[in-house]
């Protein structure tokens, strides 16, 4: 694959990231804005379902996808030095892999808790 080629799928990518986390912000908002949860209990109960869970899931993944294509591409523009740039990368790498898994470990937990 060409560097313009992929240079596209980057950019298709963090579109559609950007659309699908967009109508899950403004489909949380509807719901939770005129009547918010009136506890813990209630935002569990609601987490627990499985299409709310899929779709949370989904939401964290395109928002992690998001972020890497976007901190990899300021990355790979802007630090010249190899051994920075990869290290910078794999560091960012590992971070958003600790925050997908730790949001993974809370979704799982509050549909076990109910």
């Amino acid at each position: 694959m060409s560097r313009k080629a992929s240079g596209l799928r980057a950019w298709i990518l963090q579109r559609l990231t950007a659309v699908y986390m967009a109508l899950f912000v403004i489909y949380a908002a509807l719901l939770w804005l005129p009547s918010p949860p009136a506890s813990h209990a209630v935002w569990r109960a609601w987490v627990a379902n499985p299409w709310v869970s899929i779709a949370t899931l989904l939401f964290f993944l395109s928002l992690l996808l998001h972020a890497w294509i976007g901190i990899r591409d300021v990355l790979i523009d802007y630090v010249r030095p190899i051994g920075a740039r990869l290290t910078l990368l794999a560091l960012t790498g590992l971070g958003l892999l600790g925050c997908g898994l730790w949001v993974l470990q809370l979704i799982l937990l509050a549909g076990a808790g109910s």
